[in-house]
């Protein structure tokens, strides 16, 4: 088969043949239909940041992908060959004392497709078949690859009700659209996004922001809270950039007794107001990681085939995946003029 593999430490990637996969027992093997990139793929392909001193050359990455089953394990069960699969990307223990407390998503031992171990990438993935999502037909198959992404938006969001709440997303990637659009299904109203690039703001319009303000502008935190009629803050503040000035912001922004959602990671270790940003208003700060496995992944399936949300206006960019350069430039350039990139082996 073909991949995308990291052959050796430094940056870039190749593209080319590679060593056919056995499966484990309790594997499932899936021939590729799509796949798409993650920020955090991007360490990997540029080489800095975290990937030096945890992934381990040579191998195939990628971890967020769809496709069919070609190959069932001898102890994997409740699969068949031609079943159409999206894949959790978070390989959970089963045995650990948050795994056995309905919280798989933080496992103790937690391993990740495509980073501890080769991924989706390429042709064909070796999948623990209890990591499949089993899709009811094909209606969700291109944009399968983005059900594992599109599930951090629907957590982040829903961890608590935002019916009728005002809502507050603090950067427009496509996290942020996600989630703008996981809010505006559910009934939050009004919903403001906070973005730089024009490009995704546009993008965020479509997605159901009734405004979008420039966090550069002077007393953007004043003009975000009069676009959202919150002059006491926002009920929920979704944070899904990591940028430390955005994250400044999104506790200034929440009201008193109001709901911070924390998914984006920031680049180093920053400083908060803890005191009166925090206590003194009484906010409740959920920090997120993954999906609920498998809570989430029922959520998002509905909220696709409902039609409640659409998600393919945030795909702007599809390569065959021996283009993948195009691909990785255009998650890179700095004028940010993409959303999700898919790749197709």
């Amino acid at each position: 088969m073909k991949a995308l593999q990291k052959a050796k430490p430094g940056p870039g990637a190749v593209f080319g043949p590679a060593e056919d996969l056995r499966i484990k027992p309790d594997e499932l093997l899936v021939k590729v239909h799509r796949a798409s990139i993650c920020g955090s793929d991007l360490p990997i392909y540029n080489w800095n940041s975290w990937a030096p001193e945890r992934f381990k050359t040579p191998s195939t990455f990628g971890h967020e992908f769809c496709g069919t089953v070609s190959e069932i394990g001898a102890t994997a069960r409740d699969f068949k060959k031609g079943d159409f699969v999206s894949v959790e990307s978070h390989i959970y223990c089963g045995l650990c004392y948050q795994c056995r407390n309905g919280q798989r998503h933080v496992c103790r031992s937690m391993k990740i497709i495509g980073v501890d171990g080769p991924g989706g990438f390429a042709e064909y993935a070796a999948v623990p078949a209890r990591c499949a999502w089993k899709h009811k037909d094909d209606a969700l198959r291109d944009v399968g690859s983005l059900m594992e992404p599109f599930g951090n938006a629907v957590y982040s969001v829903l961890v608590e009700d935002v019916s009728c709440r005002s809502v507050l997303v603090m950067g427009c990637g496509p996290q942020g659209l996600f989630s703008i659009a996981v809010a505006k299904a559910s009934g939050a109203d009004p919903i403001v996004a906070v973005e730089t690039s024009a490009f995704r703001a546009e993008l965020a319009r479509k997605m159901g922001a009734c405004a979008v303000i420039d966090p550069t502008r002077p007393h953007a935190l004043d003009e975000a809270l009069r676009a959202g009629k919150a002059p006491d803050g926002f009920d929920v503040v979704v944070e899904m950039s990591g940028a430390p000035a955005a994250i400044a912001m999104a506790l200034k922004a929440v009201r008193s007794g109001g709901r911070v959602t924390a998914f984006g990671i920031p680049p180093k270790k920053i400083e908060i107001d803890w005191a009166n940003d925090v206590i003194f208003k009484g906010v409740r700060i959920h920090g997120i990681v993954g999906r609920q496995v498998f809570e989430t992944w029922y959520k998002t399936d509905h909220l696709l085939r409902s039609g409640a949300v659409d998600i393919r206006p945030v795909i702007t960019h599809t390569f065959p995946m021996k283009d993948f350069e195009k691909g990785f430039s255009a998650m890179s350039a700095a004028d940010k003029r993409c959303g999700k990139v898919v790749l197709v082996p």
